[in-house]
């Protein structure tokens, strides 16, 4: 979470993402019904044959049916169903897998376009340690199930992917799969195939707007932390004490470095402890400037699982979003957009977990969220392009040119935000050693265009165009 908000904030509740009212989202990816040939099918059974249960339990298998062999990292399995009701959050869990539940993920998204039997789905995939598929052979049972956060029953007999008699494996085209982004296996419910009208925020539409608005760009190049020109170009290296963090940590504006690399410039945050707060020293960049509301922001991270020195496993955040004040507890003008991403866990998470998330608005004490959020569990080491719109409609997440997932209306913002990097650690619990450690996280560039919905392909066309030009900074976005 953020400089000044949500840290402290899930550090009080220890894992918010379990008290979000809103559902979590992903926009759709347009499937296809199988062909005879394509090298993956999947098998299905349910280990929860009621009409409606406690929790919906669809067993799957992944078959390697062509002749080469299938990595397992390239697959997303898509089970249908529809919501109980409105908001509603749901929970996955792996209970069995010969593949090992720690291989495993699961995610849930919302149909652009939703039927009678359908209007979310979960997606399930695999990290590299899954392996992959020789030709012939399968992933054994995964005994995957999911529920409602509130532990309530749920319905399955209305939902699309659901078969009451499937109580052996069996080919199951109700479920869809992908390999390396193109459907291979299933159909999708209807109006969600790839003849269908494009949703407007599709990577691919033609017809988004170049980027020629009001443009803030930044190269990061700059000699130091002492440069003039950070404060002239509108940052604010953060000296100041408070949360986020550790209790008794600093912000260290000399632990906020420049370097080239490849011919980019890049800045580098540096975080480090020795295991108490007083030798914890956590890093922040931030505009000095609250403009930014509508449009598109990005940004090129790179994140990392390990330390660069000392010891691993530190409960570590490291972060790309925008953020305004809390005026009041629960006012309504609140807004946050985040990316953060736990290399070691947190806030009740063991392992690899990226969140985006979407604030409306809290309340510190007694602990109360109006957000709504995506998490991925698996790693995201190395540098990703990241990319959130706002327009008048959604927030829309993007990860390396894919989406990965869409908040509603209820959390656009009322009134300009700060762009801000950050990293900075949740506690001390997850390495207790008082062996110094440092962990880098790293920025190349950073762009928002003012009211204008940028696909991931533009933005990267405008930030090219940017430096072909030799721009190393450009700010046209009105005050105010």
């Amino acid at each position: 979470m953020k400089s000044h908000a949500k840290s402290r904030l899930r550090a009080a509740a220890a894992a918010a993402v379990t008290v979000t009212l809103g559902c979590t989202a992903l926009a759709a990816v347009p499937t296809t019904a199988s062909a005879a040939g394509e090298p993956i099918a999947v098998q299905y059974r349910t280990g929860a044959t009621g009409a409606s249960a406690d929790q919906s339990e669809p067993w799957l298998k992944v078959r390697n049916t062509g002749s080469g062999s299938v990595q397992l990292s390239n697959v997303k399995i898509r089970y249908y169903f529809k919501g109980d009701a409105v908001g509603e959050v749901y929970r996955f869990a792996c209970s069995w897998a010969v593949k090992g539940c720690g291989n495993i993920t699961g995610t849930f998204g919302t149909l652009a376009h939703p039927t009678a039997t359908a209007d979310r789905y979960l997606e399930i995939g695999f990290t590299s340690g899954a392996g992959s598929l020789a030709p012939g052979a399968d992933t054994g049972d995964m005994q995957l199930r999911f529920y409602r956060s509130n532990w309530q029953p749920l319905v399955q007999s209305d939902d699309y992917s659901f078969g009451a008699g499937s109580a052996a494996y069996t080919d199951w085209t109700k479920v869809t799969a992908q390999l390396g982004g193109a459907t291979v296996w299933g159909t999708a419910p209807e109006g969600n195939g790839p003849t269908d009208p494009t949703d407007p925020t599709d990577p691919t539409d033609p017809t988004d707007p170049p980027g020629d608005g009001a443009t803030l760009f930044d190269d990061f190049n700059y000699s130091g932390h002492t440069d003039p020109r950070i404060a002239a170009h509108g940052w604010s290296v953060r000296s100041n004490a408070g949360g986020p963090g550790v209790p008794g940590a600093t912000w260290a504006p000399d632990k906020v470095t420049f370097a080239t690399q490849s011919g980019n410039s890049i800045m580098n945050l540096e975080t480090s402890t020795a295991g108490t707060g007083e030798s914890t020293k956590q890093t922040e960049i931030l505009t000095q400037s609250m403009k930014f509301r509508n449009g598109t922001y990005a940004a090129r991270v790179r994140f990392n699982d390990a330390p660069k020195s000392g010891p691993d496993g530190d409960h570590l955040v490291q972060t790309f979003f925008t953020i305004n004040d809390l005026k009041a507890p629960m006012a309504d003008d609140y807004a946050e957009y985040d990316f953060e991403y736990l290399p070691n866990g947190g806030w009740g998470e063991s392992g690899n977990i990226l969140y985006t998330t979407s604030w409306e608005t809290y309340r510190p004490d007694p602990w109360e969220a109006v957000n709504q959020h995506t998490e991925s569990r698996q790693s995201y080491a190395g540098w990703h392009d990241l990319v959130v719109t706002i327009d008048n409609n959604a927030i829309t997440y993007y990860i390396d040119g894919q989406l990965f997932g869409t908040h509603g209306a209820a959390y656009l913002p009322e009134r300009g935000m700060s762009i801000n990097f950050n990293q900075w650690l949740i506690d001390l619990a997850g390495q207790t050693s008082t062996t110094p450690r440092a962990y880098d996280q790293q920025v190349d560039y950073v762009l928002h265009v003012k009211d204008q919905v940028l696909t991931p392909s533009q933005v990267n066309a405008k930030v090219a165009a940017l430096r072909a030009a030799g721009t190393t900074f450009q700010d046209t976005v009105p005050a105010g």
